[in-house]
């Protein structure tokens, strides 16, 4: 998905032409073992900071080619932040306006964001059943359909161009990158996605790949009981209709804890500045590698960066009481 003009190392004509062909690094310092290749896809290095770049751009774009969507369209969609800042980067671009339901889990450097974006934010404050804001953000984003008859719900939860965006995008580049078969891919879920796009391309082309799904602990995406959580971006208070548990092997829970602590410990030990998902991953890894055969590669999608966590991962006060909430 770049431009003539990007291939030949001319200017892009966008920002968004700046999403993909992300790097690929080994993580030998953080995981020394010689029978263990750790090799993390570092999409928080996207321009808008993290892989629901990718996402973002291909719905808007898809939208946009199918006349779904035009210039001046409204755009809503429900977002706990980096989905909703790709959006707005996205709709910012394309002359489009957004609405963005977010909740109180949205860090203030993610509201920031969308506001100089231009998005309009909508801030819902009640509780689901299921203990999360998702339910009550999609209520809220319904509210406003009825409201704006002409706008358009982009709908990542369902919407069979989120998980083509990966297909297209993570996948196909490792393809390409990794210089040997892969033994198993970790990556977090939300939507499921970005997980499923991506393992679909790489079974392609390596058909015995195991697949494992981080999930947040408290997320009922797999049939776990409900929970807090407080860091956005992974786990969900309902199952998604994208999700297809059948293409998935393992499962893995992460505190918010365990994920703020590997997100430390991967700054320390690669200098890599990621945030809560990709701490996430780090965490389920380490946890998954007893049971691991060996000699084995495994591929760590990073999804995101670290910069709009401080308030959360890389704040002692905040660790210390999740730290007690882990038990």
């Amino acid at each position: 998905m770049t431009t003539a003009a990007a291939q030949d190392g001319l200017a892009a004509d966008s920002v968004l032409d700046c999403v993909g062909n992300t790097p690929i690094v080994a993580l030998r310092r953080l995981f020394p073992d010689p029978d263990v290749e750790v090799i993390a896809k570092l999409e928080l290095m996207n321009p808008g900071g993290s892989m629901k770049d990718r996402s973002a751009r291909y719905i808007v774009e898809g939208g946009l080619r199918d006349g779904t969507l035009r210039p001046g369209s409204t755009i809503v969609e429900s977002s706990s932040g980096n989905f909703g800042v790709a959006l707005a980067m996205a709709a910012r671009v394309h002359d489009l306006r957004f609405t963005c339901v977010v909740d109180p889990k949205t860090t203030r450097a993610n509201l920031t964001l969308l506001r100089h974006l231009g998005a309009e934010v909508e801030v819902v404050d009640d509780v689901d059943p299921a203990g999360g804001y998702l339910g009550s953000r999609l209520r809220r984003v319904r509210e406003l359909l009825a409201q704006r008859p002409d706008a358009v719900w982009i709908n990542q939860y369902a919407n069979e161009r989120n998980p083509q965006a990966f297909y297209h995008g993570i996948g196909t580049e490792l393809v390409h990158q990794l210089p040997e078969a892969p033994t198993v891919l970790f990556g977090p879920v939300s939507t499921t996605g970005s997980l499923l796009g991506s393992a679909r391309r790489l079974r392609e082309r390596f058909p015995d790949l195991r697949v494992t799904a981080v999930d947040a602990a408290g997320s009922v995406i797999f049939g776990g009981p409900a929970g807090r959580r407080d860091l956005p971006g992974i786990g969900s208070s309902r199952v998604p209709e994208l999700c297809r548990p059948a293409e998935i092997d393992d499962v893995v829970h992460v505190s918010d804890a365990d994920a703020a602590l590997a997100c430390r410990e991967l700054l320390a030990t690669e200098g890599i500045f990621a945030g809560g998902s990709s701490g996430s991953v780090i965490a389920a890894l380490r946890r998954s590698l007893p049971d691991l055969p060996k000699p084995c590669r495994a591929v760590a999608i990073l999804p995101d960066r670290g910069d709009r966590y401080l308030d959360l991962v890389y704040d002692d006060d905040w660790l210390a009481e999740a730290g007690t909430r882990r038990g």
